[in-house]
């Protein structure tokens, strides 16, 4: 028998302050059984330039940045990680520069974030738009970075967010 995790502080902690759940499941699993996966630790973007793309995200969403393994970039926001890499660094994948897709949770109000989004001269492609996350209802604008990887920032709609099991 698997050990029972905890859910908590892995990225999904405010869904809890709002005190509901709702059971997922995947096939043969019950909910609130064992999963494999905890959290995400990192993605991987892949881009033309990474000191360009580390000034963007260092000013449109005001990121921490490090350098680690040999020179290799990487950008920080609560326990996750974006590593930035140009296309061939990594040959195990099928990377093209410009195809991530990211959702990101903020704990700013969403108006703000699309202030300071403008005050960047930063376009707002879509939004403030309703979506669904992993842990429920909310609120979503998006951009493009400069490679046209897709960015969405997000704000949990407090009323309807809930908790995986």
């Amino acid at each position: 028998m698997l050990p029972k995790t905890s859910q908590t502080g892995h990225g999904c902690g405010r869904a809890s302050w709002f005190g509901r759940r709702i059971a997922l499941r995947a096939t043969g699993v019950p909910a609130g059984g064992p999963r494999v996966i905890s959290h995400i630790d990192h993605l991987v973007l892949t881009v033309a330039d990474i000191e360009a793309s580390v000034a963007f995200y260092r000013r449109a969403l005001l990121l921490a940045d490090s350098t680690f393994a040999n020179g290799r970039r990487a950008l920080h926001f609560g326990n996750q990680k974006i590593n930035l890499q140009v296309l061939g660094m990594e040959t195990r994948n099928r990377a093209a520069v410009g195809s991530g897709d990211l959702c990101l949770v903020t704990t700013w109000p969403l108006a703000d974030v699309v202030a300071h989004l403008r005050g960047e001269g930063i376009e707002i492609v879509e939004g403030p738009v309703p979506k669904t996350g992993a842990v429920g209802a909310m609120t979503s604008v998006y951009f493009n970075d400069p490679d046209g990887n897709l960015v969405e920032v997000s704000s949990y709609d407090e009323r309807s967010a809930v908790e995986p099991d």
